[in-house]
């Protein structure tokens, strides 16, 4: 993730527990984030599910969002974990870049009924 004091041109993204969040600034502003929690299975491949992505409004169209995501995929696969996108937002940008294709694993109903129960 990137090391340098954040701004709108150069933000940095940052790992806060179960997700990760765009920084915009030396002040900390959160501008988005994507949710990513950890799936481990006793027969399975470790896994991320990525199930929501968001900008606020007033830092939409600058591209974070994209800026935000590969990061998030990018330390996913450093970590050894497959990607699981849910996120609308995710599984378009996973179609569109070949550098994580190999990655990720679709949804399952397990995936989804392991989100549902935490929400609980």
């Amino acid at each position: 993730m990137t090391e340098q004091t954040p701004s709108l041109e150069h933000p940095q993204v940052r790992k806060n527990a179960d997700r990760y969040e765009i920084v915009v600034d030396d002040a900390g502003t959160v501008a988005g984030f994507t949710v990513a929690i950890n799936y481990d299975t006793a027969d399975g491949p470790a896994q991320r599910i990525f199930p929501h992505t968001k900008v606020d409004h007033q830092y939409e169209g600058r591209g974070l969002a994209s800026i935000l995501v590969r990061e998030a995929l990018q330390d996913t696969v450093a970590a050894g974990r497959r990607i699981v996108p849910v996120c609308p937002y995710v599984k378009d940008w996973v179609g569109e870049h070949d550098d994580v294709a190999g990655d990720v694993d679709p949804a399952r109903p397990e995936h989804l009924q392991f989100l549902e129960s935490r929400q609980g």
